[in-house]
């Protein structure tokens, strides 16, 4: 079983894909992390996210002890994991790790933003998980300040539509809802409530199929 969960930052794909993997006891990768590497090796060594050719040798030389970096998650690093992935030559190094990943023995679960659209278009079932700017901004502002990296409302909100546009612009991979993906709205959801009716539709889509 090979579950495929895309959906823009700070929708909550994360969390629920964690989730799907435990009650499905597959293992999980977030895919982004793999981008927030890229996007640190490069900081970390002085270098502008936007250099598309430092950026295509990062991806495939990064450190793997960057996936455990205190800074992997900053709302910095957020910006410059955004920046290199529109990268082709980024996206195009890390693809094999990622299919290489979910090509394991008895599946895997992958969340990210092209997943079910490039990563592995046939999986056996799709999420495309999502929620309001303003419901996106709050969850993101709230892990930030939890962090320590407490930013303004405003600051936040417009950080997530640049990603969004950027996300939804790139010529390589957009961040688009694949046509058989099962469509998540959890704006008004809990966590509880948002993993349940996730399960419950990766249920509905892998019925029959045993």
């Amino acid at each position: 079983m090979i579950i495929a969960v895309d959906g823009p930052a700070a929708s909550g794909k994360g969390t629920i894909a964690r989730a799907l993997g435990r009650h499905f006891g597959l293992p999980h990768l977030d895919t982004g992390k793999l981008y927030r590497a890229v996007g640190l090796s490069l900081r970390q060594a002085g270098h502008d996210p936007a250099d598309a050719a430092r950026a295509a040798i990062a991806a495939v030389a990064f450190d793997p002890a960057l996936l455990d970096d205190a800074d992997l998650m900053s709302a910095a690093n957020a910006q410059a994991a955004s920046i290199v992935s529109a990268h082709p030559a980024v996206r195009a190094a890390l693809l094999e790790r990622q299919r290489a990943f979910a090509a394991q023995p008895g599946g895997a679960v992958l969340d990210g933003r092209d997943i079910g659209t490039v990563i592995v278009p046939d999986a056996t079932a799709k999420l495309f998980v999502t929620a309001s700017p303003e419901a996106r901004t709050t969850r993101r502002a709230a892990e930030l300040a939890n962090a320590g990296q407490a930013l303004p409302f405003a600051t936040v909100l417009a950080d997530i539509l640049e990603r969004d546009a950027r996300d939804t612009a790139r010529s390589v991979a957009p961040l688009l809802r694949a046509d058989d993906a099962a469509l998540l709205d959890t704006t008004d959801l809990g966590i509880d409530a948002a993993v349940a009716r996730a399960i419950a539709l990766i249920q509905a889509r892998t019925a029959g199929r045993d």
